[in-house]
């Protein structure tokens, strides 16, 4: 199966390095470069990719508004790309739907490695400044709903599903979460869809969000 993928920066030399690097794989087809983020939203349209590459600071249309567009009109998955990795954008650029974000020193393997597995449908969670961003963006809602009360979300999910629910947001992977509960990775596979499902998440960096907003996982927890 081929993943196909649109490339969006503002930089003609970056968008067509990346977009060397993804069209040299044998799996990876890059179906369209963009130079602003509404050309990015209608190429996604246009072409309907796996995988959207969007540079975060984009004119005509930046890359958060871009990434809420697609997220929010078509299955395609949004990985961000920044040169700061606390830039503010990528807090609500993970809310907006992006599955993750990548650094644009990104090395080679690592691009093509991340494209891998967003368009698995997984996340890019393994990186610790991902969790870091994750953590101190759930910091941050939980100061301005402090006087908010909030229903139990994770009351629909059985106890396994919870518990899987806390290793996806601890960074851990499906074979590592299948040793640790022992079960096998296609169970994992049918815990963590049931989580997505029953939480109306649409990926596993939203599990992680909801993981910690509700609590099940405190920042800075190992």
């Amino acid at each position: 199966m081929t993943i196909r993928v649109v490339v969006a920066d503002d930089q003609e030399l970056v968008r067509s390095g990346f977009g060397m690097i993804l069209e040299a794989q044998p799996d990876i087809e890059v179906v369209a470069e963009a130079g602003d983020g509404e050309a990015a939203v209608a190429a996604v349209r246009e072409h309907a990719p796996d995988v959207a590459l969007l540079d975060i600071r984009m004119p005509v249309l930046d890359g958060l508004a871009a990434a809420r567009r697609i997220c929010a009109g078509s299955r395609c998955k949004v990985v961000m790309l920044t040169t700061f990795d606390l830039d503010e954008y990528v807090y609500e650029a993970l809310y907006a739907g992006a599955s993750g974000f990548l650094l644009k020193d990104v090395r080679r393997d690592d691009l093509v490695h991340a494209v891998r597995v967003v368009a698995a449908g997984d996340a890019l969670l393994a990186p610790a400044v991902t969790r870091r961003l994750v953590a101190d963006l759930v910091r941050r809602r939980r100061a301005e709903a402090a006087t908010e009360a909030t229903p139990d979300r994770l009351a629909v999910l059985t106890a396994r599903e919870v518990e899987t629910l806390r290793m996806l947001a601890r960074g851990l992977s499906n074979a590592e979460i299948a040793t640790t509960l022992f079960v096998s990775e296609h169970t994992v596979k049918t815990h963590v869809s049931n989580v997505l499902g029953k939480l109306g998440l649409r990926d596993r960096v939203q599990a992680v969000i909801c993981a910690y907003e509700t609590g099940l996982v405190t920042p800075g927890a190992p």
